[in-house]
């Protein structure tokens, strides 16, 4: 069972600073990272699947990035050149592993034996099939991508040369997957990458004051992880937790076009929303769907919908209810954290109304709110 701990821990990562012993241009976040991983992750995964590839399933690949996150939020504070290290030693890793399973584990317990279970076998397995070198891949090309940004700003930096060595060796391990192959080769899905990688810096309702901040990315990978999650504690088929996770981490991505039009404005004028959204899905087609496969635009385009109608592998009402509890949450840390805007509480009070008592494809959101109601010492 999903419950508060659970939700408040996972926002953990948007507090955690990357690269914070070198010049940075713009904020770069644990956060921003993983959600920018998962997305070249599909990108990986989808061209894996055009090309034939035996081995690949959805559900490894999703659950390999979210094992993966949850151990980020215990180790982000080991510089990568001492993690790497410690995983040379199997006896010392496996130790540093099992820290982590105890220091993970109050928080997904809820979610029963089998997740719990995988998630230590992630831990403990250190086979690299192609779901998990999928993974790998991805973390350093979105690494790279970082590193890009970092070098930019200071090219001549100590240790900049060391660094930039040290991505590319380690990217060279993964330049035998036909994935990675037609990711290096193809100039629109590189570009399909910097496009989504954008949605880093525009960071959502900007002209509130907020703790922490969060960006249009971040947002998006925390709706796909919980969507996933929920689904998952609902025993919802394996089809449908992929697209529901899929839509989660694309749900946004049209905000690259227009930025993050919060509900007031949208409905400030009669007929506005009606016109974002035509707008949208006009732009949508001509400066980002060409930028991928055709036989990949109709996952796409269910993605990036904004009506979250259900369809038969895909409960998009779920979907949305996801989408306003993430708000609920940001709105929520941000007046724990001291934020005396009274917009956030009146915001908060107007979404958990909306869920009281509410129950969206067998997930009952009164009672996740209910845990989340504000004490006078909040």
């Amino acid at each position: 069972m999903v419950n508060k701990s659970l939700l408040l821990k996972i926002h953990e990562a948007a507090h955690m600073q990357r690269w914070n012993d070198q010049i940075r241009t713009v904020e770069l976040t644990e956060l921003d990272k993983q959600a920018h991983k998962m997305i070249i992750a599909y990108i990986l995964a989808k061209c894996q699947e055009d090309s034939g590839s035996k081995g690949l399933d959805w559900i490894e690949v999703i659950e390999a990035g979210l094992f993966e996150y949850l151990q980020r939020i215990v180790l982000t504070d080991l510089k990568p050149p001492l993690f790497h290290r410690i995983k040379e030693s199997k006896k010392e890793y496996a130790r540093l592993n099992d820290w982590v399973y105890k220091r993970i584990y109050p928080f997904i317990n809820p979610l029963g034996d089998a997740f719990c279970s995988r998630f230590s076998n992630y831990l403990s397995d250190s086979e690299r099939n192609i779901n998990r070198r999928i993974i790998s891949a991805a973390h350093f090309y979105a690494t790279k991508w970082e590193f890009d940004i970092i070098q930019r700003a200071n090219p001549k930096g100590y240790l900049i040369e060391e660094i930039r060595q040290d991505i590319f060796e380690k990217q060279q391990r993964y330049h035998d997957l036909p994935s990675m192959q037609k990711l290096l080769k193809t100039s629109q899905l590189r570009d399909f990458v910097d496009i989504c990688g954008q949605l880093r810096f525009q960071i959502r309702w900007s002209h509130l004051p907020r703790v922490p901040k969060t960006s249009v990315l971040g947002h998006m990978l925390i709706v796909a992880m919980l969507v996933y999650l929920l689904s998952l504690d609902k025993h919802a088929e394996a089809g449908r937790r992929v697209n529901n996770y899929f839509t989660g981490l694309f749900h946004d991505l049209p905000e690259v076009l227009t930025r993050d039009v919060i509900n007031p404005v949208k409905d400030s004028v009669e007929g506005l929303r009606d016109l974002i959204k035509d707008y949208e899905k006009e732009e949508m087609e001509k400066k980002i769907y060409r930028l991928i496969p055709k036989n990949w635009h109709k996952d796409m385009k269910i993605f990036t919908e904004d009506e979250f109608s259900d369809t038969e592998n895909r409960d998009g009402r779920l979907v949305k209810a996801v989408d306003k509890l993430a708000a609920f949450i940001e709105a929520y840390l941000s007046v724990r954290n001291g934020t005396q805007s009274q917009d956030f509480r009146k915001a908060m009070d107007s979404v958990s109304r909306d869920y009281a008592g509410k129950i969206v494809s067998g997930v009952d959101f009164g009672r996740i709110y209910g845990e989340f109601a504000l004490k006078s010492s909040d």
